[in-house]
């Protein structure tokens, strides 16, 4: 695992094993840290739970990411080496420092109201539906001029919860970001999935390497949709989720979206044994599936 982390950090530019370890939470919320931080977690929670990256796909029946997620579930898949998801995550993640950095945008999550009318205020206010997660979570992204005058005419019945991240991710705001990563995936040569891989676009199962890696350029600057990702998830007859640390926001969305299924956070090294356990009982005839942490 040493070495991994070892050439994982020269691959990223950054301590990996530091970060994960003994960085204080200042440190780690620079999301040029935080995105490859996050990845470099899941490939290794994945590389524990199988013993080997390569041992995965052949025992999930799906995999989808959410955001910065999408990176991790690419790894697992074995669309990307996780040397190339981490350079390229990397890259993004810089990319989409610098472009935070240029204008004072930001993000709030909606809870609750009426899904048409908070899609309409969200119109309204000139921002973006930046991450809709379904189970009555939408997150709304924008300038900080855009969010206060949002935040001062919400939707009825609604809450808003203002995000602590850098930027408006998942929007316009970040299209600068995205030509910056499109130059970085040109150097790359994807395979095609070994396994079910999720689109955060449209929820679609993509086959095909170099499509999903189109995807996740253009995903920069374009809406999450896990909503329609947990749709498919639900057609394909999905009995047990287990999510990659840092874990448990995805697990909470699926108690409200995915009744009946069985969910596991992976937190901690003790949680490896249940998550062989889930993928033993249920990727034989059932579906598993795993996800990666959005960002």
């Amino acid at each position: 695992m040493a070495d991994r982390f070892e050439r994982w950090s020269a691959v990223t530019g950054l301590d990996l094993e530091r970060y994960g370890s003994t960085a204080d939470a200042e440190e780690i919320r620079d999301t040029a840290v935080a995105q490859p931080l996050l990845v470099s977690a899941g490939l290794a929670a994945t590389a524990a739970l199988f013993g080997d990256l390569a041992d995965a796909p052949p025992s999930i029946d799906a995999i989808a990411g959410h955001s910065v997620g999408e990176f991790t579930a690419a790894g697992i898949a074995g669309v990307l080496s996780p040397e190339d998801a981490l350079a390229l995550v990397a890259e993004r993640a810089r990319g989409m420092a610098e472009a935070s950095a240029s204008i004072a945008t930001g993000m709030t999550a909606v809870l609750g109201g009426d899904r048409e009318a908070v899609l309409s205020a969200l119109d309204a206010h000139g921002l973006t539906a930046a991450n809709d997660n379904g189970s009555g979570q939408i997150v709304a992204a924008g300038t900080e001029g855009q969010l206060a005058a949002f935040a001062e005419d919400p939707p009825s019945r609604a809450r808003l919860r203002p995000l602590s991240v850098a930027g408006a991710f998942h929007t316009e705001h970040m299209a600068p970001a995205m030509e910056r990563v499109q130059r970085m995936a040109e150097t790359i040569a994807p395979a095609d999935p070994g396994t079910r891989l999720l689109s955060n676009r449209d929820g679609a199962v993509v086959t095909s390497g170099s499509e999903y890696l189109g995807r996740l350029v253009s995903q920069i600057s374009s809406p999450v949709r896990w909503d329609a990702c947990t749709r498919t998830l639900a057609d394909l007859g999905v009995t047990a989720l287990i999510e990659l640390p840092p874990a448990g926001t995805l697990v909470g969305l699926a108690k409200r979206s995915l009744r009946g299924v069985e969910l596991l956070a992976v937190k901690s090294p003790e949680d490896l044994d249940r998550a062989r356990e889930l993928v033993k009982e249920h990727s034989v005839g059932s579906p598993v599936d795993l996800e990666g942490r959005a960002r």
